[in-house]
C-alpha cells in the first residue's frame, strides 16, 4: 500500500478490530455507572484511528478492552473476527507512563519483551536493534532512561512495543505528558514509523489538533454514557507535514472535531 494515499476503512472484507455494541458498567453504592453504551466501531487493517471526547466519555475503556485488559458487560470486541480473550503478543500497548525499567539500558528494556517470550539472544538483539533504529535512538542504546528526555522515553517504550512485532498499536494519550514542542516531533516520528510497518493503530488522545493530524479518521466520543457521537474523515494525504498542519484544509477539519468535542448537544452528550 503507497503510505502517500489515506488508508481506505472498507480496504479488508474483515475488520482488524470490531466493537460490537460493547457496554461497560461498574457497579456503584446508588446503582451502577455506564461507561460505554453499546457502542459498535470497525477499524481495518493497516488504519490509523484516533479518538477523542469529553473527559470521562469512556475512551480509555475502549482501548482497553481492545487490549484485552477490560473485559465488556455486554457485546464483544473482535481482532481478526475472532473475541478477544485477554492480552496478546499480537497487540502492542502503550501509555502515557513510559514504564520503563530504570535499571535497565535503552536496548534491554526494548528486549524486555521477547525475553518473556522465551527469544534467543541472537534474535532478541536483531529484533531490539531494529525497533531501536526505526524510533530513532540508535545512538542511545545502552544508554540508561535517567539520561534520556521524555520524548526519547516515548520512542523507547514504542520501540519496546514494537520489537515483539505486533500487529496492532493501542496508545493511550502516549503524549499527554509531553511538552508542546516534544509532542509534536513525536507526532512527526510516530507517522514517519507507521509510515515504514503500516500497522493497525487505534490512539486514544484529548488533543484535537494531534487527533486530526495523526489520522486517517477521527472518532468522536459523547459522554455519559460514552458512545460514538461522529466518525469524521481526514482527507488529507500521508505524509502529514508541517504544510499540511498550516492548511486551510487541516483547519477546517480541525474545526469541525473541535465542535463536535466541545460543542454537543444536551441531548448528544447527557442521554
Amino acid at each position: 500500500m503507497n503510505p502517500s494515499t489515506t488508508a481506505d476503512p472498507t480496504a479488508d472484507a474483515t475488520p482488524k478490530i470490531s466493537f460490537r455494541e460493547v457496554v461497560k458498567t461498574y457497579p456503584m453504592k446508588a446503582g451502577t455507572f455506564t461507561a460505554l453504551d453499546t457502542v459498535s466501531l470497525d477499524i481495518a487493517e493497516r488504519e490509523f484511528v484516533t479518538v477523542v471526547g469529553p473527559s470521562g466519555c469512556g475512551k480509555s475503556t475502549l482501548l482497553g478492552m481492545a487490549a484485552g485488559l477490560v473485559e465488556p458487560t455486554a457485546g464483544e470486541t473482535l481482532l481478526d473476527g475472532r473475541p478477544v480473550r485477554g492480552p496478546g503478543p499480537e497487540r502492542g500497548v502503550i501509555f502515557q507512563q513510559y514504564a520503563l525499567f530504570p535499571w535497565l539500558t535503552v536496548r534491554r528494556n526494548v528486549e524486555f519483551g521477547l525475553r518473556l517470550a522465551s527469544i534467543s539472544a541472537e534474535e532478541r538483539r536483531r529484533r531490539a536493534q531494529r525497533a531501536i533504529d526505526l524510533v530513532g535512538l540508535g545512538d542511545f542504546a545502552d544508554a540508561l532512561p535517567k539520561t534520556l528526555s521524555g520524548g526519547m522515553k516515548q520512542r523507547c517504550a514504542i520501540a519496546r512495543a514494537y520489537a515483539v512485532d505486533p500487529q496492532v498499536l493501542l496508545m493511550d494519550e502516549p503524549f499527554g505528558a509531553l511538552d508542546a514542542l516534544t509532542r509534536v516531533q513525536m507526532q512527526d516520528q510516530l507517522l514517519a514509523t507507521w509510515s515504514k510497518e503500516r500497522r493497525t493503530v487505534l490512539f486514544i488522545t484529548h488533543d484535537v489538533d494531534e487527533a486530526v493530524y495523526l489520522a486517517s479518521r477521527v472518532i468522536v466520543m459523547a459522554s455519559r454514557p460514552g458512545r460514538v457521537h461522529r466518525t469524521i474523515d481526514v482527507d488529507l494525504p500521508y505524509p502529514r507535514t508541517e504544510a499540511i498542519r498550516l492548511s486551510p484544509e487541516f483547519a477546517r477539519i480541525r474545526n469541525d472535531v473541535w465542535h463536535s468535542v466541545y460543542h454537543q448537544t444536551p441531548a448528544a452528550s447527557d442521554a
